[in-house]
């Protein structure tokens, strides 16, 4: 039975704001809020201990977004300069500009943001960036005209020095996550190329930095491109201080797990005597062997699994789809070293940094909204401060139930079952949830817009199916190829699975995603009546479409999950949801941003026109000023109330 009092959707998705990218930086706590009640805008907020009040630097107009390789992330950096004061540097959604913001040590603005660039012009976008307090100037991405370049950026000159671009190094197609060495002798950063995705192959570069600040010779030090036998990808390097100065740390999925790797001493590396000729040899260490994923896919910039607080590694691994946090040892042999997690009860974990003993991330939990998680290493003491209180009692909530099942082929598969309130039955709806991506993954912290429909009496399974992330490579490496086929009988099985155990009705359960997860759920409908109605969010309809409009970052992405293109076009056909419409006769709903750069909103008038033609019940909405993926709260609340109406009528027993 559903609960008395069931969950809005204005309280689920409407005004629940997203926390991402903290940074500490000599004592101070920033991070970037995303607000749902201001359309979407983010916003950058400082704390100056755990006691004061968070202060807001970018107030509105300011939105800061990047919007490099569409998805952007790492939209803001912070760092301190030689005269003691911090420079803020990010990009506004706006003018797509670089903005620099300074600060004294305590936090407080010393003036308004000040322009580094110019106004974008349509074909340029920067991001990704860090602060190189010594010369005095940003070093981060550069995209424009189709590739990428490290660049730098001079802060600004009260006196009125020029500024200008100047690149560092055009990279061989993709570029990011540069990291500076501690006594900035080293630049260390990850490529990557086409058709590859970066968790498919990419490389760490490292180059030392000449005193007029360009790059020496570069190197490639880790990963593998395409001409290596084996795909292997890198993610974060983070170079270490104190007593392993110089050391260079990264993620590496060359076991088959993203573990971390060490190579020591590689602040000097190809440097003599401020030459661009010495030391070559890389021998990495493995640091900790682990059956878990100390990483995950860079999609946007600004992510973070590992840190160095001055004196400890710390990492977040995610095994079994739950995050833990943990130090990582780095004296012992490695035959003695253990993974230890820290003592906390949250398990969804992203955002890590560490500074002197202070640990922080955005953390949730099952019962626990997300929020900023601040931990002091000394003494164990942690403070969570959740982004928004919790509308449902504890005993309101349902927990997320971990469930194996056979999937594609009977292989072990992995999603999470959230039972309805009061128990799953044999009556009770179910709704089948495909996550986006397709690398991407179901995780377990409180999602109120999955307890929107436990609260109605639906139960809800979140499928971690064959090609999500956190399960290792080989898992991830089941969707090459087969999208549409393994994503597909996966969920399909885990609906099957849950109503087999007479938890659901086999004849009241609804399927829904967005972008990739919708492309799953249409290309579910077409497999028989196990899926009585379907909802979609900008889904992908149309294979040949997206490989042909493509946009840059995702333009090789479909031949390691479908084919290569164009020779592979028949393939792209058979699977494509648009041509197996006559093959669907349940009800669909579809939700379009029309100023979706990814899945155009042509995509989803061609499967609405091509069902209608089935004599399919299908509704469309549009909203014209999203793009992909709705950020706005008033859309996220109006698609949530409307998927649920239309399951209703649809679904009555």
């Amino acid at each position: 039975m559903s609960h008395p009092h069931p969950l809005s959707a204005a309280a689920a998705v409407g005004s629940v704001p997203g926390l991402l990218e903290p940074q500490l930086v000599q004592g101070l706590l920033f991070w970037l809020e995303q607000r749902p009640q201001e359309g979407g805008r983010t916003t950058l907020l400082l704390r100056a201990n755990s006691e004061a009040t968070a202060q807001e630097l970018t107030p509105a107009p300011w939105n800061l977004r990047c919007r490099v390789h569409t998805y952007g992330g790492g939209a803001c950096s912070i760092g301190p300069l030689d005269d003691g004061t911090l420079a803020v540097v990010f990009v506004d959604a706006g003018d797509r500009r670089l903005w620099q913001l300074n600060l004294d040590r305590l936090g407080e603005p010393l003036g308004p943001p000040v322009p580094l660039t110019e106004p974008d012009q349509g074909d340029t976008a920067f991001g990704g960036g860090l602060i190189d307090g010594p010369r005095r100037r940003w070093i981060g991405i550069r995209e424009c005209q189709g590739r990428d370049a490290l660049v730098a950026v001079p802060l600004h000159n009260p006196a009125g020095t020029e500024r200008s671009v100047q690149v560092l190094r055009e990279a061989l197609d993709f570029c990011g996550y540069p990291a500076l060495s501690p006594q900035g002798l080293q630049l260390a950063w990850v490529e990557w190329q086409q058709p590859f995705m970066p968790w498919d192959r990419s490389q760490l570069w490292l180059a030392p930095i000449r005193t007029d600040g360009t790059l020496g010779k570069e190197r490639m030090v880790a990963g593998s491109n395409g001409d290596h036998p084996k795909g292997i990808a890198v993610f974060q390097p983070l170079w270490l201080s104190g007593r392993a100065a110089g050391d260079l740390v990264v993620a590496c999925d060359r076991s088959g797990w993203w573990n971390l790797d060490r190579l020591a001493g590689a602040e000097q590396l190809g440097r003599s005597h401020g030459s661009d000729t010495a030391q070559t040899e890389t021998t990495w260490e493995a640091l900790l062997p682990l059956e878990a994923d100390v990483a995950q896919p860079p999609w946007v910039f600004g992510l973070r699994t590992t840190a160095w607080d001055g004196e400890r590694l710390l990492a977040t691994a995610c095994q079994e789809g739950r995050w833990r946090l943990g130090e990582i040892p780095l004296g012992q042999d490695i035959n003695n070293r253990r993974w230890t997690p820290l003592a906390i009860p949250f398990d969804d974990l992203e955002g890590l940094c560490a500074e002197a003993g202070r640990v922080v991330l955005v953390a949730g939990e099952a019962r626990t909204p997300t929020g900023l998680l601040e931990l002091d290493l000394a003494t164990g003491h942690w403070q969570h401060t959740p982004a928004s209180s919790c509308p449902l009692a504890p005993e309101q909530l349902s927990q997320p139930e971990a469930i194996h099942f056979s999937g594609h082929d009977g292989a072990p598969t992995h999603a999470w079952y959230y039972p309805p309130i009061g128990g799953g039955h044999r009556e009770a709806p179910l709704l089948v949830r495909g996550h986006s991506g397709p690398t991407a993954m179901a995780r377990t912290g409180l999602n109120l817009g999955i307890q929107f429909w436990t609260s109605r009496g639906w139960g809800v399974i979140d499928v971690n199916y064959g090609g999500s992330w956190g399960f290792g490579r080989a898992y991830r490496e089941r969707l090459n190829g087969q999208w549409g086929v393994v994503d597909v009988a996966d969920c399909l099985a885990a609906a099957r699975t849950i109503v087999d155990r007479g938890l659901a009705a086999a004849g009241r359960v609804a399927m829904e995603g967005g972008s990739a997860g919708g492309f799953t759920t249409l290309a579910a409908l077409a497999q028989g009546d196990a899926i009585q109605a379907g909802a979609c969010r900008y889904a992908v309809a149309d294979l040949s479409a997206l490989a042909e409009e493509s946009h840059r970052f995702e333009a090789g992405y479909l031949e390691s999950l479908i084919a290569p293109w164009p020779s592979g076009r028949a393939v792209y056909e058979s699977r494509s949801p648009l041509n197996q419409a006559d093959r669907i006769r349940v009800p669909v709903i579809l939700f379009q941003g029309d100023l979706d750069p990814v899945v155009p909103p042509s995509q989803t008038e061609a499967m609405a026109a091509a069902l209608r033609r089935n004599g399919v019940p299908v509704e469309v909405r549009h909203f014209p000023h999203e793009g992909h993926g709705f950020r706005d709260g008033a859309v996220r609340q109006a698609v949530l109330e409307s998927t649920e109406a239309f399951f209703r009528h649809h679904l009555q027993p």
